[in-house]
């Protein structure tokens, strides 16, 4: 049976937050009448900081990871490793990487992976622009940092035909990780043993 709502912009608010990923109608009535009750400041302060995250957030120019400049912190920090660059699939996946604290070199963000089941290819994520970074910068190792499903696997070994007449030295994370899991949600402890105990990639 259809839930009844008492108000239509209560059934308004609560369509727009079901939108979101893992959030119910349920879930979504239990946050919009929560923030009925909160005072009228703090959902302003709420929707602010939601207008302002989609309006006014940046993508790095250079690693394509999110930012408030046109240059993210960790690409503009001097005391990062310039010549190392650790390929994931998506800024969930820089950020678990951070939190291992096991590694201090930049990132390159592809916004996804080769998946001709979905319709994406090469050219729909950034690649060139990697290539671009090994052949113009002093780069001397790229880490990839995919998740290791058919598709990761499959990306993997695209880039590193890609990069292959460049002299840089390519390895992809140890296997601590299970096969089809995704990076973001293994462990910080797994995850930072698996950037220590790079190898080389299967040819």
């Amino acid at each position: 049976m259809e839930q009844q709502y008492p108000s239509l912009l209560l059934e308004r608010a609560v369509g727009e937050f079901s939108k979101l990923p893992g959030i119910g109608r349920k879930t979504a009535l239990r946050l919009v009448l929560h923030l009925l009750r909160q005072p009228a400041e703090e959902v302003e302060k709420f929707a602010h900081a939601i207008a302002e995250v989609r309006n006014e957030i940046k993508y790095c120019k250079v690693c394509h990871n999110i930012s408030d400049t046109d240059v993210c912190q960790i690409c503009s920090d001097k005391r990062r490793d310039k010549q190392t660059i650790c390929v994931v699939e998506n800024i969930q996946d820089v950020m678990a990487i951070e939190n291992t604290q096991q590694y201090n070199g930049l990132y390159h963000v592809l916004g996804g992976i080769i998946s001709p089941m979905d319709g994406i290819g090469p050219n729909d994520i950034e690649i060139n622009s990697l290539v671009e970074r090994v052949e113009q910068d002093d780069i001397k190792e790229v880490i990839m940092a995919l998740s290791s499903t058919m598709e990761g696997d499959t990306t993997n070994f695209f880039i590193s035909r890609k990069l292959a007449a460049y002299p840089v030295k390519i390895s992809v994370i140890a296997r601590g990780i299970s096969v089809g899991d995704e990076l973001e949600y293994t462990d910080e402890v797994t995850l930072g043993r698996a950037i220590l105990n790079r190898t080389k990639p299967e040819q």
